[in-house]
């Protein structure tokens, strides 16, 4: 017997395929756009992004605001209580992230409609439909009235809504546009093995073919924790046997990185979400010097990256891997790490690749910055600015550092357009608890 989870996406599953058949028969020329919402650019939303910052006081803080909308939420609408997991704090940090981009970046309506569109296309995963956002704003006006009282008014709630506007519209439109892709894909898990205490490595073969990238990652959802979804970076390139590896450190207790490492074995079904993130290669970075930089579970987009790169054509880059593995005491090459064999073998008979192993100061990038200053001071010039990847502890909820890392390579003379991460502008790629190191395909507003 199907659970009502499973009946409600069966049923939106339904749905999307009649959309995509009306889609397919409508006469050439008809794309139906006029019931889409108007286009992001007709909207100037410098103007409301004062009025809102200046008096964001009057309804803040954001979490306690974010709080009261959910209270409304679900006494308006019960049943859309199904659609959150059972714990509701990550999904409010998140969704107060969102508002947080949203206002500070409300003058880049381009950026924010792009971001978002991207978010609607993640969002067919968690059977969010227009209807839920009609409901979601009814809520929001709610919680911002009570918030605010009498000082309230019409043009300040005006304000708002045009926001969230934008913020929905470009979603619909994303979902739209994505009609045809699939929402989600079932994995079996293939392999788990515990390499640590409360870490495990995870392999999963997906249903059907999961178009991906090396360096990007995938939010899983495991029926131990029906509709919280968390992100993982994929540690392998795409490959004939079409397996996919996720390394997962377990964080609180009764989460999905909890469920992952301690509740998951071997045949289980996990879902998984579209593949997203910033850590592709481009030819350009082929065709110059690499750098990666990672700790913890972040070497796993470094390792899919080093796959790719071996699959490339010779003459291969420059790569310089900066890789935390362990204490002061353990400072050599693959000490301390969960995946010691796998970088050992692979390093052997690639003199493209060079190790540069660092400590746990890296989480303070002071490690991290002394390795960088010597390695970008051995460039012939400024002209051969490496392409770095980073991807620093993300269990460690390492943003700060990052960031940190981030401005020494600048300093260095090394582009901004060279600097690979995710950021923690919306959404979370972690998937260690509720941290907040990177952007992705997490909801932030079912």
């Amino acid at each position: 017997m199907n659970t009502p989870s499973e009946d409600y996406h069966a049923l939106l599953a339904r749905h999307d395929a009649m959309r995509l058949r009306r889609r397919i028969l409508a006469p050439e020329g008809s794309t139906n756009r006029a019931a889409r919402p108007a286009a992001p650019h007709t909207y100037d939303g410098a103007a409301d992004q004062s009025l809102i910052g200046e008096f964001l006081p009057l309804v803040g803080p954001l979490e306690e605001l974010i709080a009261d909308l959910y209270l409304a939420l679900f006494d308006r609408h019960p049943y859309l209580r199904s659609l959150f997991p059972e714990s509701m704090a990550f999904q409010q940090a998140h969704l107060a992230s969102a508002f947080r981009y949203l206002i500070g970046n409300l003058h880049r309506v381009d950026a924010v409609a792009e971001r978002f569109a991207q978010l609607g296309r993640d969002h067919r995963k968690l059977g969010v439909r227009p209807a839920h956002f009609a409901a979601f704003e009814g809520a929001l006006v709610e919680a911002l009235r009570a918030r605010a009282g009498a000082r309230w008014t019409v043009p300040l709630e005006d304000a708002w809504l045009r926001m969230l506007r934008l913020a929905v519209s470009s979603m619909v439109r994303g979902e739209d546009d994505a009609i045809a892709e699939p929402s989600s894909w079932e994995a079996t898990v293939t392999a788990h093995e515990i390499r640590t205490p409360g870490l495990a490595v995870l392999r999963v073969r997906p249903h059907q073919p999961y178009p991906f990238r090396a360096g990007q990652y995938a939010s899983v959802e495991t029926p131990l924790r029906e509709q919280a979804w968390r992100p993982y970076y994929l540690a392998r390139a795409p490959l004939q046997d079409d397996e996919l590896e996720f390394h997962v450190r377990a964080g609180r207790a009764g989460g999905v990185s909890d469920a992952l490492v301690h509740g998951t074995r071997v045949g289980d079904t996990l879902r998984l979400g579209n593949p997203r993130g910033m850590l592709t290669l481009s030819d350009e970075a082929l065709s110059s010097g690499i750098l990666l930089i990672a700790s913890g579970t972040g070497w796993a987009p470094m390792k899919a990256l080093l796959q790719e790169i071996d699959a490339a054509p010779s003459p291969r880059p420059q790569v310089r891997l900066l890789l935390e593995t362990g204490t002061p005491q353990e400072f050599r090459p693959a000490a301390g790490m969960y995946d010691t064999a796998y970088l050992e073998a692979f390093q052997r008979g690639r003199p493209w690749l060079t190790v540069l192993p660092t400590h746990p100061a890296v989480h303070a990038a002071g490690g991290a910055l002394r390795v960088l200053n010597e390695v970008l001071a051995a460039r012939p010039g400024p002209s051969e600015a490496p392409h770095a990847f980073l991807a620093l502890a993300p269990e460690a909820s390492a943003a700060e550092p990052a960031r940190t890392v981030a401005a020494g390579l600048a300093d260095a003379g090394v582009p901004a357009a060279q600097v690979h991460r995710d950021t923690s502008e919306v959404v979370d790629v972690t998937g260690a608890s509720a941290s907040t190191t990177g952007t992705g395909s997490v909801s932030a507003w079912r």
